[in-house]
């Protein structure tokens, strides 16, 4: 040390810093609980707002669709604001939050005011939303993840979704059929906000709410009537886009240098494990929600690992001239492998939180064939094309496969979103092909995410084709006149991108007309229907719970009905002995033996023979019979599966004569078109 020098005073140590991945995945998890907070706030406050009005019902008049309208231009200027916002500083928390406040607000607006004046959500209680119901209502009287239907058996489906409801539905005290509707608004508006987040992790901010509001309007317009599942559907463009650039980090770069000679750069160690993770969440995740989207998503992740094998394979054959079968080739297989392993484990870990209890179930008790996968109506014999449509959906999807084709070569998002494509196609093409083994693979369900992908490159080439033209002008030699020419072309893509917005948003009420219309004609469980007609046979269904539920002391969630009736089931969680169909049927509930049985206990020859079958049943029997009244006796709707016929069930009645129950071991209790039988 020099003479006179000060001694150099030692700096305090640094605290360790978490690794990048967990820092990024930490960042990412608390914006997201933000986002959740924020708009699940909104939401919530939008459905209190809209409850409390009194609006005609959408069938019968115009005033919810200029409401909606209306509502729908004050959340995309609110959009609008957030994008501003976010463009001038694009780590702005009021951007964000604004962002999150604005497209929740789109959502519970778009779906909430059209179904203002009914207690039931799109579809009502029709069709699949007959099980949706009875699902969400077994969960709200338990806690446990039981069967929809069947007694003593766990769930077959995915119960996330419907847990979640559930257990929102018991902590308000509203009967789960009554909270559906709520729930599942203000879930598809937070899945909503959550991809905001999940976008803005992935481009520029500014871009990312753009992008999030296009897919809003896309899943709002064509997968909200599937709520749970159009949930999985809006968040996948952005996971695949994280799955990409996950898989993409581990294909090395190959350079070329002064010489001509081309060599590889590896990427970073621990480059792209953030985004490894946060797609085995996502598919975990999925997977208790909505197994068939899981399954397609799934699908791509491993199509992307074979393509980052090949490219890696490629890339090392050409730099080095090595053949195909060197061990220094075939070691290039194993960091896509690696990394999809990572992810199968992340994944199946979180899917066992409601997949495990069936699992174990299924060693130890007998099922029947899996009948989910016998269904392949029209749509799903031909390829969707949804590109060729002439709407503007269709100009959309169109733009978004031109950009694919375009970006392909040097876009993360283009390449994630092209093999998104590419692996529903394929998974299309599979299921049509399975149907000459006897099953198909549901690939017509496919098309929300389809669109929505499509949907999303269309939206990147609106965004690029904007910015290209902005970057032309501003090669003009006059900065002065530059500027000028920029600032049209940016107000013209302004203008043009709102009217697009607005015409698509204000449409989306329309494209959703049939369903919003069965919300209001079929009959809720106070026995009311919305759209004021008189209402049908459910307006019984209170007397004939009450009529059970005098004689029998056990409660309704530890009773077994027999009725074919199934919205009673979707309105009361009584135990069903028989499912809707059996291709919503838990395998271990034995739908087709069960029917069987049914059909025998019609065949009883006396009372004492009835009850005999009854106690000898391999199930617990029922306590309560729920008919209707016939010419012929007591009849029961059964169902069977005919795939591969459209339609694939084939309805028939079986009928019990009344003399079975003329005993003082039964009750018969008479409720309208019904007759309500009770074992004392």
């Amino acid at each position: 040390m020099c003479e006179g020098a000060e001694a150099a005073t030692p700096e305090p140590p640094r605290p360790a810093r978490a690794p990048a991945p967990l820092r990024t995945i930490g960042a990412t998890v608390g914006e997201i609980i933000a986002a959740v907070v924020v708009t699940g706030a909104v939401a919530g406050l939008g459905l209190v707002v809209v409850d409390h009005t009194h609006l005609a019902a959408f069938n019968t008049s115009n005033v919810a669709q200029a409401l909606t309208t209306v509502a729908q231009l004050v959340a995309l200027a609110v959009v609008a604001l957030a994008v501003v916002l976010l463009r001038r500083d694009p780590r702005s928390r009021w951007g964000k939050v604004v962002s999150w406040v604005g497209v929740s607000g789109f959502a519970t607006a778009t779906l909430a005011i059209p179904l203002s004046a009914t207690k039931l959500y799109l579809m009502g209680v029709s069709v699949d939303q007959e099980f949706r119901t009875e699902f969400l209502t077994r969960m709200t009287d338990t806690a446990s993840l039981h069967d929809m239907t069947y007694a003593d058996l766990p769930s077959y489906y995915p119960a996330g979704w419907f847990w979640v409801g559930g257990r929102l539905a018991n902590l308000f005290g509203i009967p789960g059929w009554e909270m559906f509707k709520p729930y599942a608004i203000g879930s598809l508006a937070v899945a909503i906000g959550v991809t905001v987040v999940l976008w803005s992790k992935l481009i520029r901010a500014d871009r990312a709410v753009v992008i999030a509001t296009a897919t809003a309007a896309i899943v709002l317009a064509y997968g909200s009537p599937e709520a749970y599942g159009a949930i999985i559907a809006v968040l996948t463009p952005p996971a695949l886009v994280l799955a990409w650039a996950g898989m993409r980090r581990c294909v090395p770069a190959a350079v070329e240098s002064a010489d001509h000679v081309r060599t590889l750069v590896a990427a970073p160690r621990g480059a792209g494990w953030a985004a490894v993770v946060g797609t085995g969440v996502f598919l975990g995740f999925s997977a208790t929600f909505y197994t068939l989207y899981t399954a397609s998503a799934g699908f791509t992740v491993v199509l992307m690992a074979v393509v980052a094998a090949v490219l890696s394979m490629r890339l090392h054959m050409n730099a080095t001239g090595a053949s195909l079968w060197q061990p220094a080739t075939l070691r290039r297989v194993l960091p896509p492998l690696l990394r999809l392993a990572v992810i199968t484990v992340i994944a199946g870990a979180i899917a066992l939180i409601v997949w495990a209890p069936y699992l174990i179930a299924s060693v130890h008790k007998p099922s029947e064939a899996n009948t989910a996968f016998h269904y392949l109506p029209e749509s799903g014999a031909s390829l969707p094309l949804p590109m060729l449509n002439f709407s503007l959906m269709g100009g959309l999807c169109m733009l978004g496969l031109l950009w694919i084709v375009v970006r392909v070569r040097n876009s993360v998002r283009a390449q994630a979103l092209g093999i998104g494509v590419a692996a529903i196609y394929l998974w299309s093409i599979l299921s049509m092909a399975v149907t000459a083994i006897g099953t198909s693979l549901l690939g017509f369900r496919l098309e929300p995410v389809l669109l929505l992908l499509l949907g999303t490159a269309g939206t990147f080439c609106f965004l690029d084709v904007v910015a290209w033209l902005i970057r032309r002008v501003r090669d003009y030699r006059t900065p002065r006149i530059a500027d000028q020419r920029a600032r049209r072309v940016a107000l013209a893509a302004v203008v043009v991108g709102a009217i697009g917005a607005v015409a698509f948003a204000q449409n989306i009420p329309q494209v959703l007309h049939g369903e919003i219309s069965v919300a209001y004609t079929d009959t809720d469980g106070y026995g009311v229907r919305a759209d004021r007609y008189p209402p049908g046979a459910a307006s019984y269904f209170k007397d004939i719970d009450a009529a059970i539920t005098r004689q029998v002391p056990t409660p309704r969630g530890d009773t077994v009905v027999l009725s074919t009736d199934f919205t009673f089931l979707a309105y009361y969680p009584y135990l069903g002995f028989q499912s809707i169909t059996s291709h919503y049927a838990n395998p271990l509930g034995q739908f087709s033996e069960r029917t069987a049985e049914i059909e025998r206990w019609s065949k009883a020859t006396s009372a004492d023979d009835l009850i005999h079958q009854l106690d000898s049943a391999p199930w617990r029997s029922p306590r309560a019979f729920v008919f209707r009244t016939g010419p012929d006796g007591y009849t029961l709707r059964l169902s069977s599966d005919v795939f591969p016929n459209d339609p694939n069930v084939k309805v028939f009645t079986v009928d019990f004569p009344e003399k079975l129950f003329d005993d003082p071991r039964f009750t018969v209790t008479d409720v309208g078109p019904f007759a309500v039988v009770v074992r004392k």
